[in-house]
């Protein structure tokens, strides 16, 4: 018996074998390995307390110069900005506009003028030295206090960058008590070297003078001698005797007084390494008026002489008891005194 032909079997049986039947696949497509496509955050990394520490450090140093570039760029447009504004509206506009008191807005004016530079460069770097460009904006204002001109020296010298803010105050404390005391020092060897000039200057007159006095008083001693006053000879012995140890005195002194000029004094202090010039100076015109002026000079030693005896006379004239006496000794001084007017 024969089968039916059924077409609607027939299209059933066709669409059943369309299913079955896979389109072949290419050779690049065949030998292709599968790979998932992944971002380089999916990558697992083995994070620890140390990565995070590094990440956490690299992300305040970026902070930090951050707010130091932006506090000088700001002190640049409020130093703007102030040139603009009449007199008297300059607090009013600070408070009304950017909302700072005039305290900040002089530190940051203060952080532009001390450590911006005039112009941004081409990499954004806007301080004037690569000492001030880690900075932090405290570091920055305690540092105002430091000169500029010794600004750069003290934060490479010490290390700024990795101190904290009061570290770097006390620093800062400390190195103006230092530069105070030093200056102390530099003054007072500098007013001893004065002192020393002048002592020197004064002891060259006294050795000069000793000298004459010496000489003057061998010169009379010979005359004693020739005419036997003993008295006289005793009292010019013991004079001349006196003098030559003050004159050895005074010998000792200048030399003295020349090493403590040749010595350094305190460390900080430039050193002298020899008798100053302008000392020389003076101790050469001195000598030179020495040696030209010699009858001042014996007037200067007599006349020292003669004061010296003149109050001792004076003195031992008030010790007197007895009033007659004293009244004839004084008339005696009065018309000594006189008659040396006289001869005037």
């Amino acid at each position: 018996m024969s089968k039916k032909f059924n077409m609607a079997d027939l299209l059933s049986d066709k669409s059943k074998g369309k299913e079955d039947v896979k389109e072949p696949k290419s050779i690049d497509k065949i030998n292709q390995p599968k790979v998932d496509q992944v971002s380089i955050e999916d990558i697992p990394i083995n994070r620890d307390v140390t990565l995070i520490a590094a990440e956490i450090n690299n992300i305040k140093e970026k902070t930090r110069k951050m707010v130091l570039y932006n506090s000088i760029e700001i002190g640049r447009r409020l130093v703007e900005a102030k040139q603009m504004l009449a007199h008297g509206e300059w607090g009013k506009w600070l408070k009304e506009s950017v909302d700072y008191s005039q305290r900040t807005a002089n530190n940051l004016m203060r952080i532009f003028q001390e450590y911006g530079a005039d112009q941004i460069t081409l990499i954004g770097d806007n301080s004037k030295s690569q000492a001030f460009a880690n900075l932090s904006y405290s570091q920055a204002i305690a540092l105002l206090e430091i000169p500029e001109d010794e600004r750069e020296g003290f934060i490479e010298k010490n290390d700024v960058e990795n101190m904290s803010t009061r570290e770097l105050q006390k620093l800062i404390k400390e190195n103006h008590k230092l530069e105070n005391k030093l200056k102390m020092l530099q003054e007072e060897a500098s007013k001893e070297k004065v002192r020393n000039k002048e002592t020197l200057t004064n002891k060259e007159v006294e050795i000069e003078n000793l000298r004459i006095y010496i000489k003057e008083s061998k010169e009379k001693l010979l005359e004693a001698q020739s005419s036997n006053d003993n008295d006289e000879i005793e009292r010019l012995q013991l004079s001349l005797e006196e003098t030559q140890n003050k004159f050895q005195d005074a010998l000792k002194e200048i030399d003295e007084l020349k090493k403590e000029l040749n010595e350094k004094p305190i460390e900080v202090v430039a050193s002298v390494e020899k008798v100053p010039e302008e000392v020389e100076k003076e101790l050469e015109d001195l000598r030179a008026r020495v040696s030209t002026n010699e009858p001042a000079i014996k007037f200067s030693i007599y006349f020292k002489e003669f004061t010296k005896t003149f109050e001792a006379l004076i003195n031992t004239l008030s010790e007197i008891r007895d009033d007659k006496a004293k009244e004839k000794y004084k008339e005696a001084v009065c018309d000594i005194v006189a008659k040396m007017k006289e001869g005037f």
